[in-house]
Formats: structure tokens, C-alpha cells, sequence
């Protein structure tokens, strides 16, 4: 195998090139999925929709609709902020401006009820619930933005999914190629192997480890490029998304997507080359 791979050097570097590009698409998705994910949870995690009672709500009218909503089971909490706990979020909001902390009193604010949801498709179920009672003042539903994320997330799904297809596929078709080309230049050993009673696998077997050496060298380079990629945009994806607790990446998650990688990078060049040696070595 290491002969193939010092006589045909160029040809080596395209098949580790191409693989190497079909891992860098697999980690980079791979990162995009799984910080999507992280973000909806987030979102999943937050209270994403508050309603506020009106100043004649009574306490026994929203503990019902409280209620309610938890028998739904599309919350996953609820909270109820009375009057003097929202004085409180204000004081604490705006306490650097002691003008507006003399000008409201918890009279002026309402109680309200902050809620998340089991899943972030539950939230319009929870909003319109919540604006059919009478005793809500207002809803506070940021159904564009979650729409959107949930979109884009599933966009990026898709199209990660379709590119890793069709990149693979291309790999599959380069290695190929290029294994037979390096069968056709050791055409005359390989008669000389049959004539003295080398069987069909002993010929073989170097060029399936060869396909496979080249997977696993594309994908250590791929995995390794995009890591490197993440670790040096971690300051600027932690200032854009503030709060939100994505970083530091674990190590350990950096490992699992490795060892996932050189498994498929396996299967991968097994198969390229293993189709290879059944089309040209017969």
C-alpha cells in the first residue's frame, strides 16, 4: 500500500483532497446541527411567553388559568410574577435611574405568567390559550422570531444532509477512478502475482487499505480544519450570541464527532475502493 501511495503521489493527494473536503462539509454541519439544537433548547428552556393579567384579575382567576395551561401539558413551567415581584424586576432593571424608580409604584404593574413550553411548537397552542381568557391584559409572543429559527434550523438540516450525499457520492466516484488508474499501472506486477499463485484477495486487499487509508487521512484533515475554525470563532460567536451557553465546546463532544467521522471515512473508502478492484482487477 505505502508503494502505491509514494509511486502515484498526485494521485494520492486528489483522493485525500476530496475527502478531506467531503469531512470538512460533514464537521461543519456537524457543529451547525448541533449548536441549533443548543439554541432552541435555550429558547425551550426560557419563558417565551408572558402574559399580563389586567388590574381586576383576581388571584383565584389566574391560579385557574394557570391550571389550565398546565393540564395541556405543553408547558414545561410556569411562573407567576405578582405585582410587588414585578416592582422588584423594575427596581433592579432601572436602578441606575432613580427618576423612574420614584414614578412607578406596584399598583402600576400588572401580575403576569411566564411560561415555556415543552417544545417550541407548542408555543402557539400556549399563546392563543392564553389570549382567549378574558383576565389577560396582553401576550407577549415572539412567534416570528421562533418561527424563523425553527425554519432555518430545519433548512440547514436538509441542505447539509443533501450536500454530504452528494459529496460523498463524488468521493466515490474520484477514488474509484483513481484506484483504477493505479491498478492499471501495476497491471503487468499483478499478472506476474497471478502466474506465480497469488489469489484474487492478496491482490486485492492493498488497494482496499489504500481507499481506506485515504478516508481516514481526509477525515482527521477535514475534522481537524473545522475545529480549528470553531475554536478561533469562539469569541466572536459568544459576543453575538450573549446568553446563550454554547461555548466552550467540550472536548469530548470535538472527540465523539471525530470517531463518528473516521467510521464513516472507513466505510467510505472501503467501499470506494472495494468497487474499484471488483470493476478493474476481474
Amino acid at each position: 500500500m505505502w508503494r502505491n501511495v509514494r509511486r502515484s503521489p498526485y494521485q494520492a493527494l486528489a483522493a485525500v483532497l476530496i475527502m478531506m473536503l467531503t469531512f470538512l462539509v460533514v464537521s461543519f454541519f456537524t457543529f451547525l446541527l448541533t449548536g441549533s439544537s443548543k439554541i432552541i433548547n435555550f429558547f425551550e428552556s426560557k419563558p417565551q411567553v408572558t402574559a399580563f393579567f389586567k388590574n381586576e384579575a383576581k388571584q383565584s382567576e389566574m391560579d385557574t388559568l394557570s391550571g389550565r395551561i398546565k393540564e395541556s401539558g405543553k408547558a414545561s413551567s410556569i411562573k407567576f410574577v405578582s405585582k410587588k415581584e414585578a416592582l422588584e424586576i423594575y427596581r433592579q432593571q432601572n436602578k441606575d435611574d432613580p427618576l423612574l424608580l420614584d414614578l412607578v409604584t406596584a399598583d402600576i404593574l400588572p401580575a403576569s405568567l411566564e411560561i415555556s413550553a415543552v417544545r417550541i411548537e407548542d408555543l402557539s397552542g400556549i399563546s392563543d390559550l392564553l389570549k382567549s381568557s378574558p383576565i389577560v391584559e396582553e401576550v407577549i409572543f415572539q412567534k416570528d422570531i421562533v418561527s424563523t429559527l425553527v425554519s432555518w434550523t430545519n433548512a440547514a438540516r436538509r441542505i447539509g444532509i443533501a450536500l454530504i450525499v452528494v459529496l460523498s457520492l463524488v468521493s466515490i466516484f474520484i477514488m474509484i477512478t483513481i484506484i483504477g488508474i493505479k491498478i492499471s499501472h501495476r497491471k503487468e506486477d499483478i499478472e506476474i502475482m497471478k502466474l506465480i499463485g497469488a489469489s484474487d484477495w492478496y491482490i486485492r486487499w492493498p488497494f482496499i487499505f489504500e481507499g481506506i487509508f485515504y478516508g481516514i487521512i481526509g477525515a482527521l484533515i477535514g475534522w481537524g480544519i473545522a475545529s480549528l475554525s470553531l475554536w478561533y470563532s469562539a469569541p466572536f460567536l459568544s459576543s453575538f450570541l450573549k446568553g446563550i451557553p454554547l461555548f466552550p465546546v467540550s472536548i469530548v463532544f470535538l472527540l465523539v464527532v471525530l470517531g463518528g467521522e473516521l467510521i464513516f471515512a472507513i466505510i467510505l473508502g472501503f467501499l470506494s475502493s472495494f468497487l474499484a478492484v471488483l470493476r478493474y482487477l476481474k
